[in-house]
């Protein structure tokens, strides 16, 4: 009798750590790349400008960047679709944080990073470092809902 007393908590602990396992795979698949492009070699760029084409699937969407102190200062993202147009110019800041030993900085692109996509749409991106090729920075396209 004792043994079935143990079992059962334990059958629930487990059933609790796979129900919480996947509700956090489902809520990190919402976070994963639809899009995503680290910019580090100035071989990416055709004529300074990098370009790729995929499809978007209705929704709302958002850019997220990794980048870094030397990563471009001006950003300029163009995407087009049939019937869609967006187009940024995005700018790098910088922010600096003290701490009582230390001094740093974190870097994000600031301007409009959410794409409402009406419809399913065949993309065509283009990312201009606008003559910065050699500062890295990573490009992703996530989607919000």
């Amino acid at each position: 009798m004792n043994k079935i007393f143990l079992i059962i908590p334990a059958i629930i602990v487990i059933i609790a750590i796979f129900a919480t396992s996947s509700q956090l795979n489902q809520s990190d698949k919402k976070n994963e790349p639809i899009f995503h492009i680290t910019l580090a070699d100035p071989r990416q760029y055709e004529n300074g400008v990098y370009s790729s084409t995929f499809v978007l699937e209705k929704g709302e969407y958002s850019f997220r960047f990794v980048p870094n102190g030397d990563s471009p200062q001006n950003l300029t993202i163009s995407i087009e679709g049939d019937s869609f147009e967006f187009s940024e110019n995005f700018k790098l800041n910088g922010t600096i944080h003290e701490t009582g030993i230390s001094k740093y900085y974190t870097w994000d692109y600031e301007g409009e990073k959410s794409i409402h996509i009406p419809n399913q749409k065949e993309i065509f991106i283009q990312i201009d470092p606008n003559g910065n090729v050699k500062g890295s920075v990573s490009v992703d396209i996530i989607r919000n809902s």
